[in-house]
């Protein structure tokens, strides 16, 4: 059964929540602060899923989930009293891939957290996809330029992986935003914005050239052959 780590300075929440995760036959593992979450997930290689609360001591959920990033794609979940749509995309934008408002009902925290160790767990068939200089790793989870690893979140992956199992067929920001984030997801389309600017950044001056903006439209990848006005 899945590991999953709840990070929460409230005893009654993390308490609520670590039952129902044992209820349902999780192993649950619990940190107060920021700072022993993230001890306890290096030294929990397996951890399936973190739950974090935004405003905690050490560090913050942000700062942790930030952290996380650098190196894994694990599924987290921001579970915060903070609801304002400037926190949820701060969340968002620090690689969350669920945020969750208290006081919320267990009873759909726990779809949500099927949900997303669901989505973590789905089988991929081993395949490549390269484009010049560029190489995606399916069965790997990484990606390449000219051999050499670029880092991305679990997000900007599966917006790559999107693009560019389609090549040059537009999509739309919104299209992205239910592939990718879910019809359950209640945030905007600048969600979008922000993941593609930062993976234009990370792909370096592939992404200049190959990951376009249809102004008005969406995004999409193409071959430097391929001469369109836009």
């Amino acid at each position: 059964m899945a590991k999953i780590i709840i990070a929460d300075d409230e005893q009654l929440i993390r308490r609520l929540v670590s039952d129902f995760l044992k209820k349902d036959g999780f192993t649950v593992l619990e940190a107060e602060n920021g700072r022993e979450a993230l001890n306890i997930f290096y030294e929990n290689a397996d951890t399936d899923l973190l739950i974090l609360d935004i405003m905690m001591p050490e560090k913050d959920g942000w700062e942790v989930c930030s952290e996380i990033r650098k190196n894994s794609d694990v599924p987290i979940l921001l579970l915060s009293a903070r609801s304002q749509e400037f926190d949820q995309l701060k969340g968002f934008e620090s690689g969350a891939d669920d945020y969750v408002t208290k006081p919320f009902s267990p009873v759909l925290l726990m779809k949500r957290i099927e949900a997303l160790l669901k989505r973590g767990h789905m089988p991929v068939k081993p395949a490549y996809n390269s484009i010049e200089g560029l190489t995606v790793d399916k069965n790997a989870h990484q990606v390449f330029i000219d051999g050499k690893e670029i880092m991305l979140t679990l997000k900007e992956y599966n917006v790559l992986l999107k693009l560019i199992g389609n090549l040059g067929r537009v999509y739309s920001r919104e299209q992205l935003l239910d592939d990718i984030w879910g019809f359950d997801y209640y945030g905007d389309t600048r969600t979008v914005d922000s993941h593609v600017a930062r993976l234009r950044t990370k792909l370096g001056e592939w992404g200049n050239k190959h990951l376009k903006t249809v102004y008005g439209v969406g995004y999409k990848i193409q071959e430097s052959d391929v001469n369109e006005q836009e």
